[in-house]
């Protein structure tokens, strides 16, 4: 078993990738006004800028197809390793990219070609992250060390919407759209870096080196392998598909669309929707902990459930709410935000469950990616669209039910695995022991 400093140090390897991956999506989502003056002016105008934003899932599929199987072969920590420098990388050269007023067309391309490379590399690293962290964990406590995941994505998006506001806050606004804006992405190189370091000086997990051991993964292809899981595990692939349904339709709603939805459509002015988004993610970011250690004792599909429900009944209330006023949109955001937190504090415990250690990887990053982009990445795209064309203020809570829904008929099929052991050949089950083909 891992020493307690080892399992601390895998779940910091692993949170800081994720961290870097979701300051990207924080400040992207937080400077969509100056990327729309600088990238897209015209008729295209904040559509596309959040055609931008959806695009970078649109390879996140083929990044799961491609990462997964290689990790299940070769181990998690050398793919993590390229994924976490590849996203980093690309996020900071956005920051040095020509506007469209230099270079015109061209200016769109490169920063959509830039999203794409960074979405195909996300492909690898979330579900890499997650079976990482989830495989260093005790089996007692993996809803609590699995939660510092999501602590990552909170800290990452946060950090990226409370460098921005501080940004708007000490640079005028000429200085912030015509460079502060850039400052942002090119932090998320030297993140990375750290990252990287962190990741290099780690063992892969005692899960994997236990069946890698045992068994030769790499006499099988990664075509086999990619064929091999599609072909054993479909069933927890369709039923993490419409959880994860559920789970990016509400993150992506509430997280990376929630600055232009409250600028745009309530009225409140850039830094105004920047307080009411922070303030939001610090206090999930605190209750992420707290939720994931009591899913340990609870189990996973109740925290679930709780999620589901209370989103299904409180997302239209909370964002009429929101139209009230400042105020109102803090209490609004917060509580949706709260209500969100049984979910997203529970991935990294639930999803790794689902699949044996030779097909973790890949199971978790091909089910986990095509609904993101299918359903995920999209919301933003589709909820501006929506919006903008009907006038209905409320279609991002209905949007959010309906994808509760599709969330609530999958959870009747998942299994429960709270304090079940993952390790072995077998898919992880109560009462079960660990095997070793």
């Amino acid at each position: 078993m891992p020493t307690q400093q080892t399992v601390h140090r895998a779940i910091a390897a692993s949170a800081i990738g994720n961290a870097t991956e979701w300051f990207d999506y924080g400040v992207y989502a937080a400077t969509t006004t100056y990327l729309t003056h600088a990238f897209f002016p015209g008729t295209l105008g904040s559509i596309g800028t959040m055609l931008g934003f959806a695009v970078s899932f649109v390879l996140r599929p083929l990044g799961g197809f491609i990462w997964g199987p290689i990790g299940d072969r070769i181990g998690r920590k050398h793919v993590l390793a390229l994924t976490i420098l590849l996203i980093s990388l690309a996020t900071a050269l956005i920051g040095v990219l020509p506007t469209h007023a230099v270079v015109g067309v061209w200016a769109p391309i490169l920063l959509i070609s830039l999203r794409v490379v960074q979405g195909f590399s996300t492909g690898g690293e979330y579900g890499g992250a997650a079976t990482f962290m989830a495989e260093y964990a005790p089996d007692a406590k993996r809803g609590r060390y699995g939660s510092f995941l999501e602590v990552g994505t909170m800290a990452g998006f946060a950090g990226g919407t409370a460098i921005v506001l501080i940004l708007e806050l000490v640079l005028s606004h000429d200085a912030m759209s015509t460079w502060g804006w850039r400052l942002p992405f090119l932090l998320a190189l030297p993140l990375g870096l750290v990252g990287l370091y962190l990741r290099s000086r780690l063992n892969d997990s005692p899960v994997f080196d236990e069946v890698s051991s045992k068994t030769d993964q790499t006499a099988v292809s990664t075509w086999g392998a990619l064929r091999r899981t599609v072909v054993r595990y479909w069933k927890p692939i369709l039923i993490m598909f419409g959880m994860v349904v559920a789970l990016n339709v509400c993150n992506y709603t509430l997280l990376a669309y929630q600055p232009a939805y409250l600028r745009n459509t309530i009225g409140l002015s850039e830094k105004g929707s920047s307080v009411v988004v922070l303030i939001g993610q610090l206090l999930m970011m605190v209750m992420i902990p707290v939720f994931g250690a009591r899913s340990d004792r609870v189990g996973r599909k109740p925290m679930w459930w709780i999620s589901l429900t209370g989103l299904f009944v409180f997302a239209l209330p909370m964002y009429w709410l929101m139209g009230r006023g400042f105020g109102w949109a803090i209490v609004g955001f917060a509580v949706l935000g709260l209500l969100y937190i049984p979910q997203l504090s529970t991935i990294s415990a639930t999803f790794p469950a689902m699949f044996p250690t030779q097909a973790r990887y890949a199971g978790f990053a091909i089910s986990y990616n095509v609904s993101t982009a299918a359903f995920g990445g999209t919301a933003p795209l589709v909820n501006d669209w929506v919006v903008a064309k009907s006038g209905w203020s409320l279609f991002p809570a209905a949007y959010m039910m309906g994808a509760c829904v599709i969330g609530m008929v999958a959870l009747c099929f998942l299994r429960e695995t709270a304090g079940v052991s993952i390790r072995g050949t077998k898919t992880p089950n109560r009462g079960a022991e660990p095997q070793l083909a």
